[in-house]
């Protein structure tokens, strides 16, 4: 009935104002239009002030009821409270910290939630450090630590730009002038509503906000799938680059190999975790490695080396041996092979007389060598580790390639 009352007076004012039949100038009807909203703001305002008033009372009148059954039981769990009053926030600093580094990344993010000191203590880099190293250390590469950075950088800018956006739908100036001379009015409020609330984000460049951008496949990284699109025969004991994302629902990934020549981008699901490896050279897919243990290579020795379809496909790194020359019987107090300009590079999983089977390099001058018909050969990387090499025997293929 009130809001009734309230809604009906400015109308009874307006109809009372336009009663006289003489004309009136322009400035008098937007005095008039001044007066009805002064006098509807102003039974607004009493309204509010009515209901605010109820509100405090009811809360004043709580606040005792509860102070007053607090000072009749302190006397009797006063003991109690005593026993019970440390927190974990009291003990030492390493304690806490020892407790802390044995959480979870899921049981950190819980513990950040329940006060502004854990969420302090949660979000430390060095507890973060750990999980990162143990989860993504042998996917993450420096190329990773780069894209994040340019990742961060393009987030900043596009919400630089929204909030510019933003600002730039500001209010009529005679709104905003309004405000001003009746500060209670439903207009401020509006103008009000349209500021961000105070919140504590999460740092952009912690090692927090980077493990759980990778966990949620919000960031796609740069890394290099062995056997690309399922094992195809074609790509048999290679290793192409490509940008992945994390499923943690499967606990596999997604990878994006990108265009080359006519194919468009190709999309690859499921891709486990033994499939994926950090770049082991910041080499970029398209340039040419530069080799630097060509007067190294013996026989028996692992490498990889840069192949490619033709000059506009990406280059993928294959999986080979160093063998003997043609003159060579391969023994080993009569070889001499490592004292050649050329190289015999073996590719053991195709078929013996295959053209894919064995190739030739030249130890001094080696640069990109082949045709249309055979592909393109790279630079050659020397294989050192037995991590490396026994990761490349667990690909081999079931059976022999053509």
């Amino acid at each position: 009935m009130l809001f009734f009352l309230i809604s009906i007076i400015p109308l009874f004012l307006l109809i009372s104002k336009s009663l006289p039949l003489k004309a009136l100038p322009l400035w008098a009807s937007e005095v008039r239009l001044l007066s009805i909203l002064f006098w509807q703001e102003f039974l607004y305002f009493l309204v509010y002030s009515v209901k605010n008033t109820r509100l405090i009372s009811s809360w004043v009148i709580e606040i005792s009821i509860k102070m007053s059954s607090k000072r009749k039981c302190a006397s009797r769990v006063q003991n109690v409270e005593e026993s019970m009053e440390m927190s974990v926030l009291d003990l030492p600093d390493l304690a806490l910290e020892c407790i802390l580094g044995k959480l979870s990344p899921s049981g950190l993010c819980n513990m950040a939630c329940v006060c502004s000191s854990l969420r302090d203590l949660c979000r430390d880099d060095y507890l973060w450090g750990r999980h990162m190293r143990e989860k993504w250390g042998r996917v993450i590469g420096q190329s990773v630590k780069r894209e994040w950075e340019w990742f961060l950088a393009s987030r900043k800018e596009s919400s630089g730009a929204c909030v510019e956006r933003q600002s730039a739908k500001k209010p009529k100036r005679w709104i905003r002038s309004l405000s001003h001379v009746w500060p209670l009015s439903w207009i401020k409020m509006r103008l009000v509503e349209g500021g961000n609330r105070v919140r504590s984000p999460l740092p952009n460049n912690s090692i927090m906000s980077w493990y759980l951008s990778l966990e949620s496949g919000k960031f796609w990284f740069p890394a290099q799938v062995y056997n690309r699109e399922h094992g195809h025969v074609g790509f048999m004991l290679s290793c192409y680059d490509a940008e992945l994302s994390y499923d943690c629902r499967t606990d596999t990934f997604q990878a994006r190999y990108p265009p080359h020549g006519r194919r468009t981008v190709v999309i690859e699901d499921g891709v486990q975790w033994d499939r994926i490896r950090a770049p082991p050279v910041d080499t970029p897919a398209h340039d040419l490695h530069i080799s630097d243990c060509l007067h190294d290579l013996r026989p028996g020795n692992h490498i990889e080396i840069q192949w490619r379809r033709n000059k506009e496909f990406p280059y993928g790194w294959w999986y080979g041996i160093v063998g003997h020359m043609e003159p060579c019987d391969g023994s080993e107090h009569f070889c001499h092979c490592h004292l050649n300009d050329t190289i015999a590079l073996e590719f053991n999983q195709y078929t013996p007389g295959s053209r894919w089977r064995r190739t030739l390099i030249n130890r001094q001058d080696h640069r990109e060598e082949g045709n249309e018909s055979d592909g393109f050969y790279g630079g050659i990387r020397k294989l050192y580790t037995k991590d490396e090499i026994s990761t490349w025997k667990k690909l081999w293929p079931v059976e022999v390639l053509e």
